[in-house]
Order: structure tokens, then sequence, then C-alpha cells
């Protein structure tokens, strides 16, 4: 990958607490009557018919940038009245602004065939580190008061969980019950499991009282393809979600309904990677930029194409992160190495080409962290995963080539010499990758992204870890507590650290700190670029830029032969412009790049040819991120 400049080292924090576990899976999971406390439990468990019934709580996501907060939430549809999408916010609870956005009606057979609109509102002009008040109308009547407050917009910390999944204890067994995913109150799972929910947030936000939002990687529900609202509603109700923010992730459990839609109001909504709970997104936050991409849909062009969105909508944030649902570099037993790494050899190259420093991912129920990754630049087959006959759920046994179509057992029979060969032919052509060679705790200027998969921050399931541990990860865990880990971001600077939640209610770090750190270099060099800004778009100078990339993986030769012609991987050999740009005019540039004719937008001033970041990335160079 044609890395930025920068700087990693690995910050040491915490106990390293590794231990094998000797339970079955099917012990494995967080009892909430054991963890919660008596008389907290008890009281859980009789406040959980209401909970379980109330589909109106409110969800809070970032907006496009830290200053705009997304509100949704559902209203009751009553003869007479109609939906009222209207969130009131601001400084003075007794004067608060009132912000209008829309609604819809919700999918009836999703809600036991009562009607309910969903509302979704935009709230912009934040500013960092002030007390906000809000209250949303639900059918013209206001809510009570709520409290938010924001932090810094530039030293930014997140919190990064995987698969809540809020009902997935079912078929556990709690004292002499076994607990079941049944509609409404009658899903005690989901009462287990919303409890634990709550519990390991207020946990991290009482140790990280100055949180600026939530990542989750996925996973927030259970009941595949079926209606959850119950689910949905254990999710919601964890009180510190009333004022913390959670960009979600749509995995595989939320994706065959449009209950995902409903409930969160995702910004820059991209229309691509779309499954029923729709589709890929991103957000800027301080100085990241955020790209979520819906991996249940598994054409790879759409997302590259969110990518290049998201890109070229914040070309100068300092750190480019992506969150996936499935860990494409996990360590499970019951994905990592099936279904989870389906678009691997896909993805791969595409967080190389556009300069990604990090990618969240859930799915595996366990905690990984990578050694440093890029491509191997050799030519693999692409993969996709299909749902069953009856397209209520996925076909977990089986990986289609889309090339050749060919069906590649994932769990091939014994006997099944055809269905064995194919299955060694995928496992070999995923390893697509190449290990960064780094030495201790700091690493220059690296090449690779970093991959994290995040265990259940509920504990409503775990998974075992793989037998024999990848030779792509650098730490794994898993000791069967809900985890959760910390982001702490900056302009130089993106550490994480993660935590698991014994069952006294205690944190334990369950793994050293890692820390990326940009280099003043790095900076230095984008600075020296001459730019200019037409219709929100920032236009880079053509030859500024091959001079700054010079003697890096990403340098191009830029010259005037009948027209301009680019050629990468050498070096520039020519002046650099010294003229500062003046008058500048909107061209179609049409350019040799490597031999193959090329057209992009450009501007040129003075002589010289400015062009997009998202032209740029194609040829492997990202300055500015």
């Amino acid at each position: 990958m044609q890395k930025r400049k920068k700087i990693l080292a690995g910050v040491l924090a915490g106990t390293l607490a590794l231990s094998a576990c000797p339970f079955a899976l099917a012990a494995s999971y967080n009892d909430s009557s054991v963890t919660g406390g008596s008389e907290e439990w008890q009281a859980w468990v009789s406040e959980w018919e209401s909970v379980a019934t109330d589909y109106t709580k409110v969800s809070l996501t970032p907006g496009a940038d830290e200053t705009q907060l997304n509100f949704a939430w559902y209203s009751k549809s009553e003869d007479g009245k109609t939906a009222t999408p209207v969130v009131h916010f601001g400084t003075d609870k007794d004067n608060l602004t009132a912000f209008t956005g829309t609604s819809g009606q919700v999918d009836t057979s999703l809600t036991d065939g009562v009607a309910y609109d969903y509302n979704h509102v935009v709230v912009t002009g934040l500013e960092p580190n002030t007390t906000y008040y809000y209250t949303v109308e639900k059918n013209g009547v206001q809510t009570e008061v709520q409290e938010y407050k924001t932090g810094s917009f530039e030293s930014v910390k997140i919190l990064y969980v995987g698969d809540p999944q809020i009902g997935a204890s079912k078929g556990q067994t709690q004292g002499s019950d076994t607990l079941k995913a049944d509609s409404g109150a009658a899903n005690t799972a989901a009462r287990n499991d919303a409890f634990a929910w709550n519990r390991t947030l207020e946990i991290a936000s009482a140790q990280n009282p100055d949180l600026n939002f939530v990542i989750s990687a996925g996973d927030q529900v259970n009941k595949t393809g079926q209606a959850k609202e119950e689910e949905y509603a254990g999710y919601l109700s964890a009180s510190v979600l009333s004022g913390l923010p959670v960009a979600t992730t749509i995995g595989n459990h939320d994706s065959l309904n449009p209950d995902y839609t409903y409930h969160f109001n995702n910004p820059n909504t991209t229309g691509y990677g779309k499954t029923e709970a729709g589709g890929d997104y991103y957000y800027s936050y301080g100085s990241g930029l955020f790209i979520v991409l819906n991996t249940n849909n598994y054409n790879v062009a759409e997302h590259e194409k969110t990518i290049q969105e998201a890109v070229a909508s914040d070309p100068d944030a300092a750190w480019r992160v992506v969150t996936i649902h499935q860990d494409i570099y996990g360590t499970g037993l019951d994905h990592s190495d099936t279904d989870g790494m389906i678009l691997r050899t896909q993805l791969t190259p595409i967080f190389d080409e556009y300069d990604i420093d990090v990618v969240l991912q859930g799915h595996d129920h366990t905690y990984s962290r990578s050694k440093l990754l890029y491509g191997d630049g050799q030519t693999h087959g692409t993969y996709e995963f299909r749902l069953n006959e009856d397209g209520s759920d996925y076909d977990w046994d089986n990986a289609y080539n889309t090339q050749t179509d060919e069906k590649i057992p994932l769990y091939p029979e014994e006997g099944d010499t055809a269905g064995t060969a194919a299955h060694d032919a995928f496992q070999a052509d995923n390893g697509c990758y190449t290990i960064e060679d780094t030495t201790g705790n700091t690493v220059v200027n690296p090449k690779g992204t970093l991959y994290m998969t995040a265990n259940s921050a509920s504990g409503s399931k775990f998974y075992e870890l793989i037998a024999a541990q990848q030779d792509y990860i650098a730490a794994r865990s898993q000791n069967w507590l809900p985890s959760y880990s910390v982001i702490e971001m900056d302009e130089d600077s993106f550490s994480i650290i993660t935590y698991q939640v014994t069952a006294e209610g205690k944190t334990e770090a369950i793994d050293d700190a890692f820390t990326i750190q940009k280099s003043a270099a790095d900076q230095d060099e984008q600075a020296n670029v001459a730019t200019l800004t037409a219709g929100g778009e920032t236009y880079y100078r053509l030859r500024d830029v091959a001079a700054s990339v010079n003697g890096s993986d990403s340098q191009f030769n830029v010259a005037w032969n009948d027209g301009v012609v680019v050629t990468t991987g050498a070096a520039y050999t020519d002046a650099v412009p010294a003229a500062v740009p003046t008058a500048a005019a909107a061209a179609s540039l049409t350019l040799a790049v490597d031999g193959e004719s090329v057209t992009t937008d450009a501007m040129l001033a003075d002589g010289n040819y400015y062009v997009t970041a998202s032209f740029l990335a194609t040829l492997g160079v990202s300055l500015g991120a």
C-alpha cells in the first residue's frame, strides 16, 4: 500500500490478561442474573415488560461531521394525529430551537401489526465542550428534557464495541430456566443481554467520562430477518445512550429487514452496498474520516465508490478508519477462516489503494489485533456469500467464486474430494496479504493497515479462538467476558487499548495499547503542495504532488510529451513550479497514465494542472490523510 508517511509506536499500558477457557461454547455467555447483582437484576426483571414493549426509544448517531447530531425514533400512529419529526435542541433548556426532519411509515409486520412512524432529524451548529439539552416530539408531545455534552473536537475519544447482539443468549441456561427468543417481553434472552449491554456501557463511560461517541461493529440485535422490536428496545434502553451517539454497522443479524434503517439515522448514506437494512455511509469527526461499509453486500465495486466519495469529501483528514462487520482478518473459530474472510482478496488491495489506516471489525465474538498488513500484489479470485434458498438467512455452508460461479463448501464432508480441493484452493487464495517487517514498538512510515476485531460487548455469545493462531495476528484473547476498546485520536496520534469487564464489574486491560503516530515530515510535505478550491472540491498541483512523494513507494513522474504523461513508480525529475496560483479555470484533463488514456476533472492555472484527491488515489497517492 502506498502509505502516507507516519510513525507507529506501540505504547505499553495495562495488564496483559490472556487465558484459555476449558468451558464448552454452550456455557459461554454473560449470565446477567449472576453478574448483575441481585437487587439490580430483580429490578430489571420487573421493568422488562415495559422496556420490551416500548419501541419509541430515541437513538443518537454522529452527524456528517462533529458539528451535527442525528436523531431517530418511533412514534405510534394515532387517528387524527400525524408524526411530528421535531427535535428541540439548545444550551438553554427553557429556550430550545426546533429542528424539523422527515418521517415515514414503519413496516407493521415488524411491530406486531401496530402502526408506527419513524422520525429522522439532523441537528446542526454544535460547538465543542458544550452542554446541550433536547427533547423530541412524539405526535406533537415533547418528551422529557435530556442532556447532551460535546467534548473536544481536536482530541477525540471513542468507544469501540463489537456484537451487542441483544437476544443471542437464547438457549442458554439461567438458573432453572432456558432463555427464550420469543416475541416481546417473553424474549428472556433479550432481557438478559440488554441488561449486560447497559452494564458494559455504564462501566466504560464511568472509566471514560469524556467519550465523544461509540463505534459498534455490527449485530446490534439477533433475530436475522425476523421481527425483533423487543431486541431493539433492549438495545436502545441503555441509559448512557440518551447522551452518547453510536455509529452502528450493519451486521448479518441486522441485515435482512428494514428495521435497522428506521432506528438509525446514518449520515452521508451513499446508496451503495445496500441490503434490506440499508447501505454504506461515512462521516468526519475531528481529524478522522470514518467510513462504514455494509459487507453483507458483496459488491466490492460499490464499496469502493463509497470510499472514493468519502475521501473526496474530506481529503485532508489525518486518519482514515473503516468499520466492517465481517472480520476479514480475525482469529475466531466460527468465522475467521470461512465466511469472515470471503471479501479479503477484494478489500485488502482497495484499503491499500485508499490508504486506510485502521479497520474495525466484529462478527467473530473474540478479540484480536493484527500485525500491519498490506496486499501481496498478486491477482486473486473474488468471492461472495449468498442467501439460503428461501432467503431467510445466509447460506453458512458455502462461498461462491464470482468469476466462475463455483460453489465452494466451507465445511466439506469427508470423502468429498472435489469439495475439499475447492475449499483448500479458496483457503490458499486468501493468503493474499503481506506482513510488514517491523521491529520493536516503534515503526516509522508503516506500509500496512491495522485490523482490529472486537469481542461481544454484552457477552450474549462467545466463540472459541481458532486452534492455530494465524501468522497475521499480533495478539488475541478469549476470556469469556464482555469487552470494549477505547480509541484516543488527534491530528498526530491514534491509540487503542482494550478492556474486559469481570464478573465483579472491574476492568482489566487484555492487550497492550497500540498507537499510530503521524510524522511531522508528512505534514511539512502537505504544506508544500499548492492547492485550489472550486465548488467545494480541493485540487492539488500535480507537479507538487509528484515532488512531495519522490523516493516513496507512491512516487510517480509527470512530464509533457504532446500532453501530460504520468509514469507510476518512477522518480520525478523536473522542477517544482514556484508561482503561487492566480486565475484558474476548470478543465477536463486527458492524460496518459502508464500508457493508458485517462480523463479526469481538473483546474488549470498558470500552465499547471491541479487534480483531485480521488484522482491521486488512483495513482496510489494520498496527501493530507
